[in-house]
């Protein structure tokens, strides 16, 4: 009776906890569909006259396919970056049991806690000397930012993995190289699908640091254009609710067909 009172209450908890998290989604999807005067009268309550013209507007003031592709490349770009670098790292670190390599793990583990914007002028400035305020700056500036966790989930994958197998494979004949890719990588694909859609989720919706590096209205990612619904004396809520459907719409059909790795990855990155 205890334990079935405990699960009832357990469940409640869920349930209320998922209400509160959906609750935010629920008002961007049902104020999408009004009218910007219709938003003010009734922010909670479904549109009476519920309407496509805001993602219509929407698309065109975002010039969505540009901006779309621009974001496209960047996230993907930079995602790709992480993944091969830092699972090359991790599994050098994992394999590599000196004291040196002990110290760089740690390095890399303490730089999660450190915060963006302590080192966000600084690093502005110095990629600003070298002219490098584009999109690569950016991919190389999102390297240096999401290696730490990406490496720190790798390296506690890879000590689930035994040497074993990287001694037989060269006793066959394989390099070092051939070794990881053709072998280790592969197992590593629970982790390697968190990596991906924890960072895409990140690049994707980043506001931050786009705006400081990205100067050319052409190159503009689309969280870059949704500010442009944010006038000093008007804001288009009806247009940057829609605009902020469409924009949500890639990363949750990715996490649709990919969330079942991410729990397998994150526990297998978490082994000590």
């Amino acid at each position: 009776m205890r334990n079935k009172t405990l699960q009832t209450c357990i469940s409640v908890v869920g349930i209320v906890t998922a209400l509160l998290w959906l609750y935010p989604f629920y008002l961007i999807v049902v104020n999408a569909f009004k009218t910007r005067a219709e938003i003010f009268v009734d922010p909670l309550g479904l549109p009476s006259n519920p309407t496509i013209n805001n993602f219509i507007e929407a698309f065109r003031e975002l010039d969505f396919i540009n901006s779309f592709m621009n974001s496209l490349i960047i996230t993907s770009v930079s995602v790709l970056v992480i993944v091969v670098c830092t699972s090359m790292a991790a599994y050098s670190l994992s394999r590599n049991t000196s004291k040196v390599s002990s110290v760089i793990y740690f390095t890399f583990a303490v730089a999660m806690l450190i915060p963006f914007q302590t080192i966000m002028i600084p690093l502005i400035s110095l990629f600003g000397r070298v002219d490098m305020l584009n999109r690569v700056g950016l991919v190389i500036m999102y390297l240096g930012l999401g290696s730490s966790m990406a490496v720190f989930l790798y390296f506690g994958a890879l000590r689930s993995i035994p040497k074993s197998l990287d001694e037989a494979a060269t006793i066959d004949g394989c390099s070092r190289f051939q070794v990881f890719w053709h072998i280790i990588f592969p197992m590593l694909k629970p982790t390697t699908i968190t990596v991906i859609v924890l960072n895409s989720i990140w690049f994707w919706n980043d506001f931050l640091l786009p705006s400081l590096v990205i100067n050319s209205p052409e190159m503009h990612t689309i969280p870059l254009r949704m500010f442009f619904f944010f006038g000093q004396f008007n804001r288009q809520w009806h247009l940057a609710l829609a605009g902020l459907v469409i924009a949500l719409l890639p990363v949750i059909i990715m996490y649709m067909f990919l969330q079942r790795y991410i729990i397998d990855g994150v526990s297998d990155g978490a082994v000590k």
